[in-house]
């Protein structure tokens, strides 16, 4: 599964507001509840979930990506959004640079083996600098959806 077949232009926020790891990972959460991708019920225990796998460890991969995911019992398929920070925030990545982009995923809980593949597809594609690079100079969501849908080119970190 790719990630644009999981996306909407209103389930990317291009100018995240907040500064700091969990208020950018709540900002993201309340988008896809303002989609309709999400329902309010299922928001607490989505962030909930969230919040226990961040303390686990950061999902901050490196590169200026983080990958918050957890599973809910609430959704039957796949829900994730997308946010840019055009300021960059700390998510104590491997490589401690600052994140300016986070895909927030959520599973169904009884699909593991769907967030293994998720997480390695997203992983994947946001090692590549050009697609990293195309995506920091979107104007629209719409242009990240085109830029996700592309065919990338061989990653080059």
């Amino acid at each position: 599964m790719k990630l644009v077949q999981l996306l909407s232009p209103s389930q990317i926020l291009l100018d995240l507001q907040a500064v700091e790891r969990w208020p950018a990972i709540v900002e993201l959460v309340d988008v896809l509840v303002s989609a309709g991708s999400l329902s309010a019920l299922a928001r607490d225990e989505v962030l909930e979930a969230l919040k226990t796998r961040e303390e686990l460890v950061s999902t901050g991969i490196g590169s200026g990506v983080a990958i918050p995911h957890a599973f809910s019992a609430h959704i039957d398929q796949v829900v994730a959004g997308v946010g840019r920070s055009t300021k960059g925030i700390d998510f104590e990545a491997l490589d401690q640079v600052p994140v300016t982009f986070i895909i927030l995923f959520i599973v169904p809980e009884k699909n593991y083996p769907l967030h293994l593949r998720t997480l390695s597809a997203i992983a994947k594609m946001f090692n590549n600098s050009e697609i990293r690079r195309r995506l920091a100079a979107a104007a629209n969501p719409e242009d990240i959806l085109a830029i996700l849908a592309a065919k990338p080119a061989a990653s080059d970190t």
